[in-house]
């Protein structure tokens, strides 16, 4: 029997991310969002209790300005964790479409240029992501796993392993610049949650993620062209990871190539401390916000903490293993 699914938007008439009232597993999505606004806001009280500094505006803003690269990112791993694929190739695109447009701005190309470049090598990319998943019906898992071992050395060699540094004002401006009083980086990460949400909430292409996401069979017979949005997602995944690459070297100043090592492995975190179901069709982008701050959060938390980094990942893995144990609890019927 197929998994309960969640109800497209259009069908419910009105946004899919309103809680719903009535049947025991509604109550559980209910809580399950209720209580990751709530995990969050005790984080933020601990850590505030913790160390005095976390609450200045200064911090918060440092925070939320470090969160932008894995939510942009977070976004498009959602979007093909909804279909129930992953992607592993997200940090070897950010690294491999950071050096290309490095390499070129430095050349002397236009920081327009170099950046629509870098965006277009991002979305093939992905496209060769979703090709490889939806047509020669590769698993996920190991068709992400070649492309991030590929697109890895690709950005080794092009570089022969040196970063690529000194980036014009104009081309830094993504990454490390203001509009009033808000980081750049922090407005991007804001409109791509909102382009996403449109997508998932309000039109036919999101309600076909969620219908392949819980039996592609079945979404095949029903006339949805799997293969097509497929490739599409994969593609978006692709693109946005190239933009948080831009952000990121922006950011630094330098684009080395091994930038990126790990940063799908954070994406994923997000979207799963987010609600979002590894099985596929069944998520919602708050969640993933929510998981991508907790996850910046805690970063920061070893920073102000003075904890040895080696122990973040083991933070992040108890994290992790918690809320897929909660998330699992909540849906068990």
């Amino acid at each position: 029997m197929d998994r309960p699914s969640v109800e497209p938007a259009r069908a419910l008439g009105r946004p899919a991310w309103l809680p719903r009232w009535g049947s025991a597993l509604e109550a559980r999505e209910r809580w399950t969002r209720w209580g990751l606004v709530l995990t969050l806001l005790i984080f933020g009280l601990a850590l505030s209790l913790a160390s005095p500094r976390f609450l200045t505006p200064g911090n918060l803003i440092n925070v939320v300005r470090q969160t932008s690269v894995n939510g942009i990112i977070a976004v498009g791993m959602t979007l093909v964790i909804l279909t129930g694929g992953i992607d592993l190739s997200v940090g070897s695109i950010l690294a491999l479409t950071g050096v290309v447009a490095a390499s070129l701005v430095t050349s002397g190309q236009a920081p327009p240029l170099a950046m629509f470049s870098a965006l277009a090598l991002g979305f093939t990319l992905g496209a060769l992501n979703g090709m490889a998943v939806a047509y020669l019906r590769i698993p996920p898992f190991i068709a992400t796993l070649g492309m991030m071992t590929i697109a890895r050395g690709l950005a080794l060699s092009y570089t022969q392993g040196r970063p690529i540094t000194g980036f014009p004002d104009a081309f830094r401006w993504l990454g490390a610049g203001w509009v009033g009083p808000f980081p750049v980086p922090v407005l991007v990460m804001a409109l791509v949650f909102g382009f996403g949400g449109i997508l998932l909430q309000f039109t036919v292409w999101g309600e076909h993620l969620l219908a392949i996401g819980n039996n592609p069979t079945a979404a095949r017979a029903a006339g949805i062209p799997v293969a097509r949005r497929l490739v599409l997602t994969y593609a978006l995944s692709g693109g946005l990871a190239a933009l948080a690459g831009l952000i990121l070297i922006g950011r630094l100043d330098s684009a080395p190539p091994t930038l990126g090592i790990g940063y799908e492995f954070d994406a994923i975190a997000a979207v799963v401390i987010g609600g979002t179901s590894l099985a596929g069709g069944e998520g919602w982008l708050g969640g993933t916000l929510i998981g991508a701050l907790l996850i910046g959060m805690l970063n920061n938390g070893i920073n102000l903490l003075n904890i040895p980094s080696f122990y973040e990942q083991v933070f992040k893995g108890g994290v992790i293993a918690i809320a897929l144990l909660l998330h699992r609890l909540l849906r068990r019927e």
